[in-house]
């Protein structure tokens, strides 16, 4: 068998994929132990607090070591996989799981960053938890320990039991210390039958009680019946998007406004779109025309287009338009732009709403792709709703919420005919727009629905 050596060994990162994030969670390995990789080869797929990223090895070379298991959260700076670059045979393949530090890493090759993908990680060394039966740094740590407290013998370091952020969680919520819970799982891991089974009633303990004390009964721990409540942990997507709306909700005082308005003329034109040839093979539908009908607006009363700067207390107006159309998807709502929307034809913007659709349900939208948004229009009508009151996205000032379009009793041309109406409302920041110019933007949007002929005299 072929030794690795220190020198042919090059550990890989877990990269920020996105500004300023911290953690991923490992979804799938492409890659096992032993495979031979070769640079820019796609070897895990992870999914931050944003989205669904693939990860590039930025080596050539053969697996060995896997540092971490499927569905495994992992800090941003900590080692992922380790590749021998000698060239050397590959080991036989041995399953994923948590291991010891390798050797001190060599510094990487002149000339390449480390990290294919975001911004870097923060110099830091690599931490990890020794494995199972690993006495050496126990026994290290000991010995210091004594030195410092000046006795003969060291105090016992206590390891930190292993078990993952959902059971931890539970135990946290059931008041459950984990170092006294006998594991089950493999390598020792405490799963949450443990946790449950660490809540089971105890044999009460006798004692003499004290003259004329009442006896207090101990507080019921809470226990959860897994046949009848399923719990889900909530990171990823769906952990940021509540905290994002947390924040926004508290943050920024918002006014929500509504008018319902007839589209007939609206659907007319996306059904002769569609047989127009400068639209073969893009999708048209109703949210086109409504993207085209707001960034128009947003032309007219640029005002509506701005951001808050807390820190600076100033009003900051956007010369761009960030269009983001909000996408719900397996792994949560998000909220992917279209950059510079307002340069964009009818027909640019209809390629840019497709191409953003369809990468959303694929869960490869990266994350550049959901920041820097200035205004979001959610359609709530494929729902079958009637409107709702959005709220804004952290930073931007106006939020465009879609409601169904239904064939409904309409006064036209001063009589009741069936027509196909929709209801709209606008949210927005009151510290940026005030009644008036929120008005107006929404009047605006509706008059161009009606008439669409509007958006060739208003552009």
């Amino acid at each position: 068998m072929t030794t690795m050596t220190e020198a042919s060994v090059r550990e890989f990162k877990m990269p920020d994929v996105g500004e300023g994030l911290t953690e991923a969670e490992i979804l799938k390995w492409y890659v096992q132990v032993g495979d031979t990789v070769t640079d820019g080869q796609v070897v895990c797929e992870v999914e931050t607090a944003k989205a669904a990223v693939e990860l590039p090895i930025p080596y050539d070379g053969v697996v060995r070591e896997l540092r971490f298991a499927e569905g495994t959260t992992v800090d941003v700076g900590t080692a992922i996989i380790a590749v021998d670059v000698s060239g050397g045979a590959a080991p036989e393949p041995a399953p994923a799981a948590p291991a010891e530090p390798a050797p001190a890493e060599e510094a990487e090759p002149q000339g390449r960053t480390p990290v294919l993908v975001g911004y870097g990680v923060a110099v830091s060394s690599t931490k990890r938890r020794p494995r199972k039966g690993s006495e050496a740094p126990a026994a290290a740590a000991q010995a210091v320990q004594a030195e410092l407290n000046g006795h003969g013998a060291a105090a016992p370091v206590k390891e930190r039991p292993l078990a993952k952020p959902p059971v931890r969680k539970l135990a946290k919520d059931l008041g459950v210390d984990l170092a006294l819970v006998t594991p089950s799982g493999p390598d020792g891991i405490i799963t949450r039958e443990d946790v449950h089974a660490a809540v089971a009633p105890a044999e009460p303990v006798a004692e003499a009680p004290a003259p004329a004390a009442v006896p207090v009964p101990a507080p019921a721990v809470a226990v959860y019946d897994s046949a009848r409540e399923t719990r889900i942990p909530v990171k990823g997507v769906r952990k940021a998007t509540a905290q994002a709306m947390i924040g926004s909700a508290f943050t920024a005082p918002h006014v929500t406004e509504f008018v319902t308005v007839d589209v007939t003329r609206t659907m007319k034109l996306v059904e002769e779109l569609k047989q127009d040839k400068e639209f073969q093979g893009l999708r048209v539908n109703p949210l086109l025309l409504i993207a085209k009908a707001l960034l128009v607006a947003i032309k007219r009363n640029p005002e509506v287009n701005a951001s808050w700067d807390e820190a600076a207390q100033e009003i900051v107006l956007k010369h761009y338009v960030n269009l983001g159309i909000a996408a719900a998807t397996p792994r949560g709502l998000i909220v992917p732009n279209i950059k510079d929307a307002q340069d964009k034809t009818l027909p640019q913007l209809s390629a840019a709403l497709g191409e953003l659709v369809t990468t959303a349900r694929e869960g490869k939208t990266s994350p550049a792709a959901m920041q820097g948004g200035t205004v979001t229009i959610t359609n709530v009508g494929v729902f079958g709703v009637d409107t709702g009151t959005p709220i804004l996205n952290p930073g931007e000032s106006a939020i465009l919420a879609v409601g169904a379009i239904k064939l409904q009793p309409w006064v036209h041309k001063g009589k009741v005919k069936p027509r196909q109406v929709t209801t709209l409302a606008l949210s927005f920041d009151h510290r940026l727009v005030d009644g008036e110019l929120g008005s107006k933007v929404l009047a605006d949007v509706a008059a161009i629905l009606e008439q669409p002929k509007r958006l060739i005299s208003w552009a």
